[in-house]
């Protein structure tokens, strides 16, 4: 368990140090907004890891999030948001500081890698229509982020020993079938609410091209 824990705080502070984001850093110095933006969308974050549930004692699930997050900020600066709702979790000792690399990595850093990678295919092979960005970028990546994130985590205690694999298909990588339909549908209904009333706020959505009155 230590060299997970030692994996997981690595790849956790190499991500920190390669999404380096010096625009996103400079419009966080000198744009009032979008602080405030920032620092609400690492509470609300927490919020949704928070609320944990689980058949299983340490086999807890809960919303990421990390899709709409993503969509907003980028990849990058999604990872550094993370940092706010992981610090919160520790202070409230929901989560031990010796897990806090390793939950980040499969919670925060990988989905935010896997919803931009979707984005970036949507963007690239299909039409830019506000439809498709609302329900290929926005729902259906949300869900097969979590799906994803589900078995990267099973993988990581199967190897582990930490649980046998009947007890981790039977009493957390099941939960995928129930959590995918709600993790999509709260990222869809808060990517579409953002394009209709904050578009400015989602770096990944271009007016031009997914509002043009010619599509």
């Amino acid at each position: 368990m230590i060299y997970w824990q030692v994996f997981g705080w690595t790849c956790f502070l190499v991500s920190l140090c390669l999404c380096r984001s010096p625009l996103g850093w400079q419009k966080m110095r000198t744009e009032k907004d979008y602080q405030h933006l920032v620092f609400a969308s690492g509470i609300i974050l927490f919020c949704l890891w928070a609320l944990k549930a689980g058949i299983s004692e340490g086999l807890d699930i809960h919303f990421l999030g990390m899709t709409v997050l993503t969509l907003c900020h980028g990849p990058r600066i999604a990872i550094w948001i993370s940092a706010i709702p992981l610090t919160l979790m520790v202070g409230f000792g929901l989560l031990p500081f010796a897990d806090v690399g390793l939950y980040a990595f499969t919670t925060a850093v990988l989905p935010a890698l896997v919803s931009y990678a979707i984005f970036q295919l949507s963007y690239r092979y299909l039409s830019h229509h506000l439809f498709i960005y609302i329900f290929i970028a926005g729902f259906l990546n949300a869900a097969f982020t979590i799906v994803f994130h589900l078995c990267t985590v099973s993988t990581g205690y199967w190897v582990s020993g930490l649980h046998g694999w009947d007890t981790i298909f039977d009493n957390y990588l099941t939960l995928a079938l129930l959590i995918w339909f709600p993790e999509g549908l709260l990222n869809g209904m808060a990517v579409t609410l953002l394009a209709v009333y904050r578009p400015h706020w989602l770096r990944t959505f271009y007016d031009r091209e997914y509002l043009s009155p010619d599509r």
